[in-house]
């Protein structure tokens, strides 16, 4: 995946290593952080849009994130889209997991997922819980899940 920041600048290099020196830079700046991350996706025509997104809050200034977007062509279900987007999350979750605990850092992973089950994405709530905690993570759906249906869904 390329990654990049929202004022479109390329991240160069690994994701791992951008994140390592971006919670150093931080660090030294005296900033406590808190790192959230969500995808979240749209139909366009006969194509899936996705963007995922590692959110870095700075405790009481702020925060800026980083974001990846890509594609798909393959005909999916709503539970299905839903599945692979916590799928996404949690991938990008599991590299950084490491890293962030040795930096103490907290960790989230957004589901663009409504809780109210009158709402189609709600079909795959159970599951993308128990994947999310089943993995280790702290799990958010909406209305909390700002990263995945808010930041993410900015860029997607």
């Amino acid at each position: 995946m390329r990654w990049r920041r929202l004022d479109g600048r390329t991240i160069e290099g690994d994701i791992v290593e951008a994140v390592a020196r971006t919670l150093v830079r931080e660090k030294a700046a005296g900033h406590r952080l808190k790192v959230c991350i969500g995808t979240d996706s749209q139909v366009r025509g006969k194509s899936v849009e996705f963007a995922t997104v590692i959110v870095f809050l700075r405790e009481k200034s702020g925060g800026f994130m980083y974001i990846a977007n890509y594609k798909s062509v393959q005909k999916m279900s709503i539970r299905e889209r839903m599945i692979l987007e916590v799928g996404r999350s949690v991938e990008i979750a599991y590299a950084l997991c490491n890293l962030l605990d040795e930096h103490k850092v907290e960790l989230e992973v957004h589901a663009d997922i409504n809780t109210d089950p009158s709402f189609a994405s709600n079909t795959a709530l159970k599951e993308a819980m128990g994947y999310i905690l089943g993995m280790g993570f702290v799990f958010k759906a909406k209305p909390d899940a700002f990263a995945s249906s808010a930041c993410a869904d900015k860029v997607c």
